[in-house]
């Protein structure tokens, strides 16, 4: 079973930046389909960044242009580069790998003045 662990969270002002890592378990991660969630208090969870199957990219119209996914596989991990970041951007942002429907615990981002 994909074990995942994110971190990276944390308090961030308006306009800064935040990196996010999931670092998974398994040595087959090169095949893993990897993305990023969100969910804000009282929301439902919602896709934020993604590998698609084939390796490309996608991403919620919300976080286009400012938001990039990365993955080094040597590592094991994902990341989720954060820039220009926004108070709606406020939420518990979680690691899946959806081959298998893993999801990690979480890790909170929260964009306040």
């Amino acid at each position: 079973q994909v074990q995942l662990v994110e971190s990276g969270g944390g308090l961030v002002q308006p306009g800064g930046s935040l990196r996010l890592s999931c670092a998974a378990s398994g040595s087959i991660f090169s095949l893993y389909v990897m993305g990023w969630y969100r969910q804000a208090p009282g929301k439902q969870r919602e896709f934020v960044a993604g590998f698609a199957r084939r390796g490309t990219t996608n991403y919620a119209d919300s976080v286009k242009g400012r938001f990039t996914i990365s993955r080094d596989n040597a590592k094991n991990t994902v990341y989720l580069q954060m820039n220009s970041l926004k108070p709606e951007d406020t939420a518990l942002y979680y690691c899946n790998e959806d081959r298998t429907g893993a999801w990690g615990q979480g890790t909170q981002v929260t964009v306040s003045s």
